[in-house]
């Protein structure tokens, strides 16, 4: 049996896991953290993620614990209205999908359910890797594998290692927050609200809490003292329900991290015996809502294109190798061709919204809106269709 060593527990990491051992894989994940519940964060699966977690049997789970993304689009700080959506026109154009809502901590636990018992290796941390023969270095001792996937997120040492000459990911211009919040009786509308140079989401989850998110232009580098005061500052006289949104809020749930994006592409999503995946192959900004999602489409390719039980079956040099001679550089090719360009069009897109959402200046801003307003209006089937290049993507037959 094909050994897969899996460097990072997040989303992509795991969905990789579930991926290969369907296909027969014996895995093993490690992850440095000490748990696998992050904090505070929710997430929105679109229709080409769902049809990724379909393939290892998750999708429908996912979706019974999601709530739709239902009636909602683009606000002005005022509450104005500068687009609308709609769940019937997005399902129409996705075969019945459109976009889910839910709690990280929801989608990670049920990508560990379907884990073999002992795949994951929490407080493990991997110090080293030899993508030629596929070792990895433990705190305990080296393990040879077949195949090495790095999802270890967007300061990957992996990536740094395997590319080192590669520039690092550069700062979008803003900072982010996320956090959850109880919320009974808060109208069941998705919509993100731009301001000057601020952004605020709102995403309605299943049993009555909502995510949100906010971005501001600001330097990198800040944050400490208290965040949530900080937030009800930058965004307090924004339009209801914005200020009880974050007067229900509590402290201790608020995330902030700088917002970073590898904007040069990689030259190949892979090198020897290591495949990149998630953050750690393709770190975009959070404006298309697709960081997970491509995560997860890369999970599935990945584990197509390793086939069943391991085309590559044995790492030369490797302690515990499987003991075969197959060139895992020649099967991850065509795993960097299937996923590479797609990616990078999908992080280019997503960063030039950014800089729209950063614009400050008054004239600026106003124009922007007015655009937005009247390409919604004017032509509301090819705003409607933007995305379809994005959603409409189908995970490859096994």
């Amino acid at each position: 049996m094909a050994r897969a060593a899996v460097i990072g527990a997040g989303i992509g990491g795991l969905t990789a896991a579930v991926a290969l051992q369907r296909r027969g894989w014996d895995v093993t994940v490690f992850e440095r953290a000490a748990s696998l519940e992050p904090v505070g964060s929710g997430l929105a699966v679109a229709a080409n993620a769902l049809k990724a977690l379909d393939t290892i049997g998750a999708g429908d789970e996912i979706r019974k614990l999601s709530a739709v993304q239902g009636t909602g689009g683009m606000r002005r700080s005022d509450g104005g209205w500068l687009a609308r959506t709609s769940v019937e026109a997005a399902s129409a154009r996705n075969g019945g999908d459109s976009v889910v809502l839910l709690r990280r901590a929801d989608l990670v636990d049920v990508l560990s359910s379907h884990l073999e018992p002992g795949t994951v290796r929490l407080n493990t941390e991997v110090s080293g890797v030899d993508a030629e023969n596929g070792v990895v270095t433990l705190p305990d001792g080296r393990m040879g594998a077949d195949l090495v996937v790095a999802a270890d997120g967007i300061h990957s040492p992996v990536r740094s290692a395997l590319f080192p000459g590669h520039p690092a990911p550069r700062y979008a211009g803003v900072t982010s927050w996320r956090l959850l919040i109880p919320a009974e009786g808060v109208p069941g509308q998705a919509y993100e609200s731009w301001g000057r140079g601020k952004v605020f989401g709102v995403m309605p989850l299943a049993g009555g809490t909502s995510y949100c998110y906010a971005t501001d232009t600001v330097p990198a580098g800040g944050g400490g003292g208290d965040q949530l005061a900080e937030l009800r500052r930058l965004f307090g006289d924004w339009h209801s329900p914005i200020p009880e949104l974050l007067a229900a809020a509590s402290p201790e749930m608020v995330l902030r991290n700088d917002v970073h994006y590898l904007a040069t592409p990689l030259p190949a999503m892979h090198r020897g015996r290591v495949a990149l995946l998630g953050d750690a192959a393709h770190a975009m900004t959070p404006n298309l809502g697709q960081g997970a999602c491509q995560a997860i489409e890369d999970a599935v390719v990945l584990a197509h294109v390793a086939g069943d039980g391991g085309r590559f079956t044995g790492a030369p040099g490797a302690e515990g190798g499987s003991g075969g001679s197959a060139d895992g550089n020649d099967v991850l090719a065509g795993y960097t061709a299937a996923r590479l360009e797609r990616t990078s069009r999908i992080v280019a897109r997503s960063a030039a919204i950014c800089r729209v959402t950063r614009m400050r200046g008054p004239l600026a801003v106003r124009l922007r809106d007015t655009m937005v307003a009247l390409s919604w209006r004017l032509a509301p089937s090819r705003v409607n269709g933007a995305m379809d290049e994005v959603f409409a993507w189908t995970p490859p037959s096994t």
